[in-house]
């Protein structure tokens, strides 16, 4: 048995690895739940992920958002409909192509996608602080791995602390 009585995994038990990332899935879904609490009434957590994916590309046009969520471009318009009625998003021509439109983040927006991620990282390194030093090395390396495998590019590190406003 491993440590807290779950079973010891062999280091090639693809069934073992897989229900600890569905556990650890579950523990960061709460996470992310509970720190879009304060804007739940104006975003959910798909639109959020939209908010951030605007925040990291900037102006994007509808159809690779849509592309990047893995959404109908019909959904992705509902979305940045709702959006832009929360004042989040907005629309703007194409400077190089006046014929598209691009979707961007306003002022708001980018503060929403800040606020929200960095309740989201305090109480991640919360969680993290729990870990002997050799395990949190261990977490590092095997996340690098699995994101890698899964084609998801590093989160950024932390801004400098100062007073969200």
């Amino acid at each position: 048995m491993g440590e807290r009585g779950s079973p010891a995994a062999e280091p090639d038990d693809v069934e073992a690895v897989t229900r600890a990332v569905l556990t650890a899935s579950r523990l960061l879904v709460g996470v992310s739940a509970r720190s879009l609490a304060q804007v739940e009434d104006r975003v959910t957590l798909p639109q959020f992920r939209m908010l951030v994916v605007l925040s990291t590309r900037g102006a994007t046009k509808l159809v690779a958002l849509a592309e990047i969520l893995d959404v109908a471009p019909s959904t992705a318009m509902r979305m940045v409909d709702r959006l832009i009625a929360a004042g989040l998003a907005d629309r703007q021509i194409n400077p190089v192509n006046r014929r598209e439109t691009m979707l961007d983040l306003t002022p708001e927006g980018r503060r929403t996608v800040e606020e929200v991620t960095a309740r989201r990282r305090e109480e991640i390194a919360i969680v993290v602080e729990r870990l002997a030093p050799a395990q949190r090395t261990a977490l590092i390396d095997a996340l690098h791995a699995f994101n890698e495998a899964g084609g998801e590019p590093p989160a950024p590190d932390a801004p400098e602390l100062h007073p969200l406003g």
